[in-house]
């Protein structure tokens, strides 16, 4: 399957826990916030960042995109570069940008 391939590696792939950690760690969310920016629970955001055991999933290429996308976002609001209405016009629920 092209996101689980090991041997060649797709723009589409799953991101590794430490991936979307990292990630999360960067935008200065908490699992809960993060899980809201993708319409997901903290739990489900916490199997995503488990590196092993019973609990572990994978978060779904989608779902990683569209995280690191509204991650842009954000930091573009914060820059001044987007306002709250411009987020709206686009049809972007961003938890904060109310």
């Amino acid at each position: 399957h092209p996101n689980r391939s090991k041997r060649n590696p797709s723009p589409a792939a799953n991101p590794s826990p430490a991936k979307v950690r990292q990630a999360r760690e960067a935008g200065g969310l908490t699992q809960a916030q993060a899980g809201a920016y993708v319409h997901a629970g903290w739990r489900t955001w916490q199997n995503w960042e488990a590196e092993a055991g019973e609990e572990t999933r994978r978060m779904h290429p989608a779902t990683w995109e569209l995280f690191r996308a509204k991650l842009v976002i954000k930091a573009m609001l914060a820059e001044g570069k987007l306002t709250a209405t411009d987020v709206q016009r686009m049809g972007i629920y961003l938890p904060e940008a109310k």
